[in-house]
């Protein structure tokens, strides 16, 4: 595969990355703020679905093609932006392999106060005060690495 081919699919799995994560936090947020059982556990069980169409694959895509990318140019891994933007992208890894956990176990919570007809457990506003704060991290995180894509800085 030639270098823009490699590229255009680079940017496209990060565009992929972005906006679904960008979309997923926003939706699930917007339910979870609404307080409705019902609303929480539809939103979490697609959010569930999206990740793994289209948030798991983009990682993968991501992290293989910004290695072939680097691997074609000839550039070293010790380079620092790179370092760093593999660095952060383990980092934002770390803080959404929980995130995962935490939107399937707010789906499971709230789909059963949805059908006992019960509000929402305690242990539900705890997972998801976790999901909240892994969150930012993990999106700072991210606009970094774009940024660092971008500037090359020395």
């Amino acid at each position: 595969m030639d270098y823009l081919t490699i590229k255009w699919l680079h940017i496209l799995s990060s565009t992929l990355l972005f906006g679904t994560g960008l979309g997923i936090a926003f939706f699930l947020w917007l339910a979870h703020r609404g307080g409705d059982a019902r609303v929480i556990a539809a939103t979490a069980r697609t959010v569930v679905i999206a990740d793994a169409c289209f948030t798991a694959p983009a990682v993968i895509t991501q992290f293989a093609t910004g290695l072939w990318l680097v691997h074609t140019l000839g550039l070293p891994y010790s380079q620092p932006w790179i370092a760093l933007a593999l660095a952060l992208f383990g980092f934002v890894g770390l803080c959404w392999l929980p995130v995962l956990w935490l939107q399937w176990r707010a789906r499971d919570l709230a789909a059963q106060a949805a059908a006992a007809g019960t509000p929402l457990p305690a242990e539900y506003h705890r997972v998801m005060h976790w999901w909240f704060w892994l969150g930012w991290p993990a999106f700072l995180s991210v606009l970094a690495i774009f940024w660092l894509m971008v500037t090359k800085p020395g």
